[in-house]
């Protein structure tokens, strides 16, 4: 819990945060107070211009879900990495995937450069320093002379809305943490017990409720970034979800360690026996969200635009639209959007791990999506009999077509989500030339399962001009969220359930989900659209571990051998499925359920300020 670090503030420039000027708070953390270097708390909060300086600071350190220089999260490596979407190559020193999941490795015990490379590290990871600059305003904000009393309201909101973040990333990846309730001062006793699951969902609730008060639903394009009421009741809907899922809310505790309640249990579920009412303020919660919605307006599903007038809607409008949803900030989907640099460069070192590794996506995942009128894709698809295809599987001619190579035009059959995601063979990928996914690319990487990433890297230089942001939540996850709470708290979909669904699949193009569906079929096609529409978004690892999807940890990934006529600009493939590939030997032939939390490190356990072990880690 100690923490030693050097704060740079990043300065809130109209709609974007961008390092622009260094407020001097030292060596200042969670136990080094900002006016042992000078800067005393009179200072920082004599004006408002330099109070928000310190809150800047709460949302600089808010979680950030792509690789960057923010921070180096599984050794700078994809979430998705460790779900079955993604197959990690990149076996350097300090990758965590390789080194830690798929062999087995990870331990409480990490060292050197292992340590770092988990999902979450307790101890190591940004969150308290978020909580502590967040604290630290509330505290001393009422300070400010001559502030005006809504503006105040609203900021010291935004402060709790940035707390409730840290905890909620927190809660997702541990369980229960210390709930700090003051900004850390360097003289007092370091003694911060665990408090429980359920108390750290609670506070995260409190925290969504006080500030969705004193927030505007929505804010103007001056103010675009800055939290709001919409992002207030969003989170709480989320996290709401997350703890009445199945593996949080059970009679049967999710591992043999989490059985004792007053041991273990209680830190890493939310009640003893199954509590149905969490699903019910889940459900109370997204009629919050669309009431609001539905009399202030501003959030909705980017839609698709007829980009050429001649040829009518196109796959690649839809695309496009999915692709505005989740990239562009100002985005009419945008809940929470999260900024460290308006430098068009700065996800650079996402996409790197393509360019430099055989990453790629599996064929598992690659098969979830249906074809372009919504009839499903068969996971027994015969790749190697082209005789026997209703449809080519990724692009067919089309003089009408929108992807052009060598002269010819061709056409999505895909859910349009698939080619925004994945890069497939044929598609153009990164700097507007055919990706290296197919065998005989001229730059085709050893291990590649035959497809790459293709969210958030698209296809052409330009497509990455503008200045970069997570969204860590959009209006498409409410919409899914909400028709969650519905399916569990009614004990079956209703019609609502179903219109918050159709209309995430109706943005792209795809009917509606079938009629007549069952509480377990909807939710399992519910599950299925999540995957579909959050890839790379940091949602399918949480769906897994929180539903307890055992198949997606221990199912063999398959890839795809592909090979084209060109070796530079391939337009027609022959195809091979590949087998088991690769081994992940730690899930596939021994799962443990000890994998949906992360270990707490053995060295923040032994300075005994509170924190404990979470299930099946030593």
């Amino acid at each position: 819990m100690k923490k030693y670090i050097n704060i740079i503030c990043i300065a809130l420039l109209g709609a974007g945060l961008i390092a622009c000027e260094s407020l001097k708070l030292g060596d200042a953390g969670l136990s080094k107070a900002p006016e042992t270097s000078g800067a005393t708390v009179d200072t920082l909060f004599a004006s408002l211009k330099d109070a928000d300086k310190v809150l800047t600071s709460a949302y600089y350190y808010l979680p950030y879900g792509l690789v960057s220089s923010f921070d180096s999260k599984m050794g700078s490596d994809f979430l998705e990495s460790i779900t079955d979407h993604f197959i990690s190559n990149k076996h350097s020193d300090n990758d965590g995937p390789n080194n830690l999941y798929y062999s087995g490795g990870l331990s409480a015990n990490l060292t050197g450069s292992y340590a770092g490379g988990e999902n979450y590290r307790f101890g190591s990871e940004l969150d308290y320093k978020c909580i502590r600059y967040a604290w630290l305003f509330l505290e001393n904000a009422d300070r400010i002379p001559n502030a005006d009393k809504a503006l105040l309201a609203r900021k010291k909101a935004e402060a709790k809305m940035c707390m409730a973040i840290a905890y909620a990333n927190m809660v997702r990846y541990l369980g229960g943490v210390p709930i700090l309730d003051h900004a850390v001062q360097a003289d007092e006793e370091m003694k911060y017990a665990r408090n429980t699951f359920a108390e750290t969902i609670e506070f995260i609730v409190q925290l969504c409720d006080e500030a969705a008060a004193d927030l505007p639903w929505s804010v103007s394009a001056a103010d675009d970034g800055r939290l709001t009421r919409a992002a207030a009741i969003g989170l709480k809907l989320r996290m709401l979800c997350f703890a009445a899922s199945p593996t949080f809310n059970s009679d049967t505790p999710w591992h043999p360690d989490a059985a004792d309640w007053e041991g273990m249990g209680k830190y890493v579920r939310y009640a003893e026996k199954y509590d149905a009412t969490l699903w019910t303020r889940a459900k109370a919660a997204a009629d919050e969200f669309m009431k609001e919605q539905l009399s202030s307006g501003h959030y909705a599903l980017e839609q698709a635009t007829v980009a050429n007038p001649v040829k009518g809607l196109q796959p690649r409008d839809y695309r496009l639209a999915y692709r505005r949803g989740y990239v562009n900030r100002g985005s009419s989907e945008a809940i929470i959007s999260i900024r460290k640099s308006n430098a068009t460069d700065y996800h650079d070192k996402h996409f790197e791990i393509q360019g430099s590794y055989g990453s790629g996506c599996s064929l598992n995942w690659v098969n979830k999506f249906p074809w372009a009128d919504g009839t499903e894709f068969p996971a027994d698809f015969p790749w190697e009999d082209k005789g026997s295809w209703p449809e080519q599987p990724f692009f067919k001619t089309d003089p009408n077509g929108t992807l052009s190579v060598n002269g010819a035009t061709f056409t999505e059959t895909r859910d349009p989500r698939l080619y925004e995601n994945v890069g497939v063979p044929g598609d153009l990928w990164r700097d507007g030339t055919v990706g290296r996914a197919y065998d005989n690319h001229k730059y085709h990487q050893d291990g590649c399962p035959g497809f790459l990433m293709m969210k958030f890297v698209m296809q052409e230089k330009s497509d990455r001009a503008n200045p970069p942001h997570w969204c860590m939540m959009r209006f498409a996850e409410v919409l899914l969220n909400a028709a969650e709470a519905y399916n569990e708290a009614d004990g079956g979909p209703s019609d609502k359930a179903y219109t918050y669904v159709n209309a995430v699949r109706a943005r792209v193009g795809l009917p509606g989900l079938p009629e007549g569906l069952t509480k377990e079929e909807f939710r399992k096609a519910l599950i299925l659209e999540r995957e579909l529409e959050f890839g790379f978004e940091e949602v399918r690892w949480f769906d897994m571990v929180r539903w307890g999807i055992k198949e997606a940890y221990t199912t063999p990934l398959k890839g795809l051998t592909s090979y084209g006529d060109n070796n530079n600009a391939a337009t027609v493939f022959t195809f091979k499925e590949k087998v088991a590939y690769p081994s992940r030997p730690a899930w596939e032939n021994s799962f443990d359920t000890k994998w949906y939390l992360a270990p707490i490190p053995s060295i923040e356990i032994q300075k005994n300020y509170g924190m404990t072990q979470n299930p099946g880690w030593k």
